[in-house]
């Protein structure tokens, strides 16, 4: 029994860690973009994560092979591209707590692409978990209030969308057999791509080379990327994929919490309301996925 308590704590803690890097970034990341333009940090991290994740792979001994190009290009036009593109580009407008939990409704477009693109049924509790992140859109949106900052909230919203369709696309179209990790490299430095493009367009092109800039890249690179993938991977291993999902709902509570103390981002009445109603509408979809995988067998690792 100590054994069995060992071995669930480890991967738990993981993810608690995990979730403790990721929603502390969206205060690292509205602060850098202070000292340089969204997109092109966005095109810097990316590709510092790349040289990051190249040496890993060697000494992991991990194929370095680029994928089959129909599939790893949308992939990484997608997720990098699109998903950390959109998200930087929302912080330039938004605050950095709300629009963590705005990006973070992934799961809810995931699961109606889902309904759509693979035929997945929704049941009574999907369609609570609806309803209840529409209500709270709307509330943090105020329609009927015409001074609210809508460029942010679309932002958000898109790099959300464009996170849930990467996640179709990989379970549509991806080969048997690929390695993850290879994919993660090329998907990566495919979306680094399209990334610098888009802030060759869209930014200027001045960095101010700050200690804090420095810090905020470095930390973007290392235990946002580097040991993040560790922390996932070995999680993902070890726990249900509901159960490792769940604790990831952590990640917006963090980034709000933490854009409240360091930066000063106080949530309104209505700004809190919609936050909570839409942490309920996550816990209902990780706790579907929950008892998905209570209900199937626990599949045995390959490695």
């Amino acid at each position: 029994m100590k054994a069995s308590r060992h071995g669930t704590l480890l991967p738990l803690a993981a993810v608690v860690l995990l979730s403790l890097i990721w929603g502390y970034n969206w205060v690292v990341m509205k602060v850098a973009i202070s000292d340089c333009g969204p997109l092109l940090f966005a095109a810097l991290r990316v590709w510092l994560s790349v040289l990051v994740l190249i040496p890993l792979l060697l000494v992991m001994k991990r194929p370095m092979a680029m994928p089959p190009a129909r599939y790893v290009i949308p992939f990484g036009l997608l997720q990098t591209t699109g998903f950390v593109g959109f998200a930087l580009w929302a912080l330039e407008y938004g605050g950095a707590g709300r629009t963590a939990v705005l990006v973070y409704m992934m799961p809810i477009w995931l699961m109606l692409m889902a309904w759509q693109a693979l035929g997945e049924r929704l049941s009574g509790i999907a369609w609570l978990a609806l309803a209840l992140a529409l209500l709270g859109l709307l509330a943090i949106l105020k329609p009927w209030d015409f001074s609210g900052n809508w460029r942010g909230t679309l932002l958000a919203l898109l790099a959300g969308i464009f996170w849930a369709a990467s996640a179709i696309w990989q379970k549509r179209h991806a080969p048997p057999g690929q390695d993850l990790f290879t994919v993660t490299l090329w998907q990566t430095a495919i979306g680094g791509l399209g990334l610098a493009l888009m802030a060759g367009i869209v930014d200027p092109l001045t960095i101010h080379w700050t200690p804090a800039f420095i810090g905020a890249l470095l930390y973007n690179a290392l235990p946002g990327t580097a040991l993040a993938y560790f922390l996932w991977a070995y999680a993902l291993q070890n726990l249900p994929s509901g159960i490792a999902g769940m604790g990831t709902l952590l990640v917006p509570l963090i980034g709000v919490a933490a854009a409240w103390l360091q930066l000063g981002e106080r949530p309104g009445i209505w700004e809190s309301a919609g936050m909570v109603v839409i942490f309920m509408a996550l816990a209902l979809v990780s706790w579907q996925h929950l008892r998905s995988d209570a209900r199937e067998p626990t599949p045995t690792p390959q490695e």
